[in-house]
């Protein structure tokens, strides 16, 4: 449960969402995405709220990626054109191409045609990411809600991926869940959370300076990788 806050998001800009777990991290990015709505209040989408978009409507404007990539049985080909169905395979390849996913498509057995199974069990974790991320971009959403795309990857499959986000965030309004704070680079702004509220709002830069919870937790993290 979230208290009663007001949040306006600037077109365009690239937001980080940090703090502890419980803090209301990912309650914010559901109501935004319409997962549920809120018992009080609303939520605008161009000052549109968003019980009055259609599924359809919402689903094209706003797109949500969570930390386990939704992989369904079917080839690699169809689970990237979900995110537009009537997408062709030169458009598909195009997609995969720009976010960096095209090379290991191209080394699988049947390329674009290789079935992965539901779950995507014959590819790897980043990999899965990698097929979500090209789904999103082919999609071309005017927001995006990502709940942190690298957990526990591989130093190489996490750079891959923080490339792709990058590519796939750039000139959209973007929602970012950030539980590696090696995420937050790439961020114009960061919310800093705490019991449902929003207890700093600011510049990465400008947080760091303020010494204050933000920049205890960065210390944190920063204390864990050495």
């Amino acid at each position: 449960m979230l208290p009663r806050f007001d949040l306006t998001l600037v077109p365009g800009q690239t937001v980080a969402v940090v703090g502890a777990t419980g803090a209301g991290k990912t309650t914010l990015a559901k109501l935004l995405a319409r997962f549920y709505d809120p018992t009080h209040g609303r939520v605008l989408l161009d000052g549109v709220d968003l019980r009055y978009l259609t599924t359809a409507e919402l689903r094209r404007a706003v797109v949500m990626l969570t930390q386990e990539a939704f992989i369904f049985s079917g080839t690699i080909a169809e689970n990237i054109a979900l995110g537009r169905p009537d997408a062709n395979s030169e458009e598909i390849e195009q997609v995969a191409g720009t976010i960096g996913a095209h090379e290991f498509i191209c080394a699988l057995p049947d390329g674009y045609d290789t079935d992965i199974q539901a779950g995507g069990h014959r590819v790897s974790a980043g990999q899965r990411q990698l097929v979500a991320l090209a789904r999103a971009l082919l999609a071309d959403p005017a927001v995006v809600i990502l709940d942190e795309a690298t957990p526990s990857l591989d130093m190489p499959s996490e750079r891959l991926v923080q490339h792709a986000m990058n590519t796939v965030l750039h000139g959209r309004t973007a929602l970012v869940i950030a539980h590696r704070l090696s995420t937050v680079h790439i961020a114009d702004r960061v919310l800093m959370m705490a019991d449902g509220r929003i207890v700093e709002d600011g510049t990465p830069g400008e947080l760091l300076n303020e010494h204050g919870p933000f920049a205890d937790l960065h210390t944190a993290w920063q204390d864990s990788l050495t």
